[in-house]
C-alpha cells in the first residue's frame, strides 16, 4: 500500500496518567487525555474512546459528505458510539467490538442521495474501514423516530 498523506500528533504526560495530546493544526485546542480509576482520574478521554469517537465522526462526517457534499444543514445528525470490552485468553482487556449508530434528521433521509450512499458512505471512512480489519463493527443508520434505514456488519 502506497503512502498517501502523514501527519504527527504529539503526546506529553503530565501528572499520573495524564496525556495531553497536541495535534498538528495550530487551530485545534490540546487534549488532555486520562485512565479511569484506579489509575487515572478520569479527567479527560481515554485511548478505548478517543478510538469508538474517531470512528463515530469519521463515519458520520462520510455520511454527510455523501449526501449533501460541501455543506450539510445543521443539527441533522447525531451519533451514538458504543465500545465493548473484552477479556483476551489471558485475561488482558480488549476492545471486542464497536457499535455505532448514526441518528439521521428527515433532511438526510428524505435526501435526493441518500439511498445511494447508504451503501457507499461505510467504505470511504478512512477510520472505521481501518478498525474493522481487526475489529468487528456493526453500524446502523436510523431517523430520529427509530425506524432502522440502514445496518451492516
Amino acid at each position: 500500500m502506497s503512502e498517501e498523506g502523514r501527519f504527527t500528533i504529539h503526546l506529553e504526560q503530565g501528572e499520573g496518567f495524564q496525556i495531553k495530546a497536541a495535534f498538528d493544526w495550530k487551530r485545534v485546542p490540546d487534549l488532555l487525555m486520562d485512565e479511569p480509576p484506579p489509575l487515572g482520574e478520569q479527567q479527560g478521554p481515554n485511548a478505548s474512546r478517543m478510538l469508538a469517537a474517531a470512528a463515530a465522526n469519521c463515519l458520520s462526517a462520510s455520511l454527510l459528505y455523501c449526501v449533501f457534499k460541501e455543506e450539510p444543514p445543521a443539527d441533522c445528525l447525531t451519533a451514538e458510539a458504543t465500545c465493548i470490552l473484552v477479556r483476551n485468553e489471558r485475561k488482558r482487556l480488549r476492545i471486542g467490538s464497536l457499535e455505532i449508530k448514526l441518528i439521521v434528521a428527515d433532511v438526510v433521509k428524505e435526501a435526493a442521495r441518500f439511498k445511494r450512499c447508504k451503501a457507499l458512505f461505510e467504505d470511504f471512512c478512512v477510520v472505521s474501514a481501518s478498525i474493522r480489519e481487526g475489529i468487528p463493527m456493526r453500524v446502523s443508520v436510523v431517523d430520529r423516530q427509530g425506524e432502522i434505514l440502514h445496518v451492516s456488519e
